[in-house]
């Protein structure tokens, strides 16, 4: 049984995981809103290079050496330079490398490679989730030498599914990820899902909407691939419902979130 543990720095609270206990790594509440990543790496391991990327709910996974491209290209195009590059995933590809996601109801969700030493943080919205981020990310992980059995998976805070209502459209093009329908087929998918062990829809009153559990989506995605549940652990905490902790857009409808990272390591013997 994976365990969550409260760290505090400076009595501020954050989350880690023991599944990930062989990196550094957090998931940081909104108590440390007003520090950036790089701010945030200190706390975890101060020599580490900072990667961090422009969220953009789609599917990019991007590599260090991809985004110094992206840099210059910026640069190229805008003087400023300011912004990171649009993407919504992060591989390492080298030790000491610190890779960060935000979110507020979406789900951060870091992975580590107990054989390479490589990790990847990932934003997986809803969208992202449609377009199959996390398994991209596996994937990217994949071409550089992981193997699926090495890998853990960490899904931190997010909104929980009897919270999240979403327009039975929405549920059906994120539940075609796991199922041969077409997600314009709106009724014969939510039939499908529904069918689903530990299903990831759930009833909602209002016509026309249902509730969806975005993380049990991408613990679906992982079993498909062949990754076994005892390799993903998902956080027993909810954005919306735990207000002292967490910013939530749906519930405040303010633009905040919460930073999550992870660091790699050296490689295995």
């Amino acid at each position: 049984m994976h365990t969550w543990q409260w760290r505090t720095w400076n009595n501020l609270p954050y989350l880690t995981c023991s599944l990930l206990e062989s990196w550094s790594h957090g998931f940081f509440t909104q108590q440390f809103w007003s520090r950036p990543p790089v701010e945030l790496t200190d706390i975890l391991q101060p020599d580490a290079q900072v990667y961090r990327v422009k969220q953009v709910h789609g599917n990019t996974v991007l590599a260090p050496s991809e985004m110094e491209t992206a840099v210059m290209a910026e640069l190229r195009g805008d003087p400023s330079g300011d912004e990171p590059p649009a993407a919504d995933g992060l591989i390492t590809e080298a030790p000491n490398q610190a890779v960060w996601v935000c979110s507020a109801d979406c789900t951060p969700v870091l992975i580590g490679d107990g054989a390479t030493g490589q990790v990847a943080a990932v934003h997986a919205g809803w969208r992202g989730t449609a377009l199959k981020i996390v398994p991209q990310a596996i994937a990217r992980l994949q071409s550089q030498g992981s193997r699926l059995p090495d890998l853990r998976i960490a899904m931190g805070p997010a909104i929980a599914g009897e919270r999240y209502q979403v327009s039975e459209q929405v549920a059906a093009q994120v539940g075609a990820t796991l199922i041969a329908v077409e997600p314009e087929k709106v009724g014969e998918a939510l039939e499908a899902l529904h069918r689903l062990p530990n299903s990831p829809l759930l009833e909602d009153p209002e016509p026309g909407r249902v509730r969806l559990d975005v993380r049990r989506v991408n613990a679906l995605q992982l079993e498909q691939l062949g990754i076994s549940p005892e390799q993903v652990a998902i956080a027993p905490h909810c954005t919306y419902q735990d207000a002292d902790n967490f910013f939530s857009y749906r519930r405040s409808r303010q633009k905040k979130a919460q930073w999550s990272g992870i660091t790699s390591t050296s490689k295995r013997d």
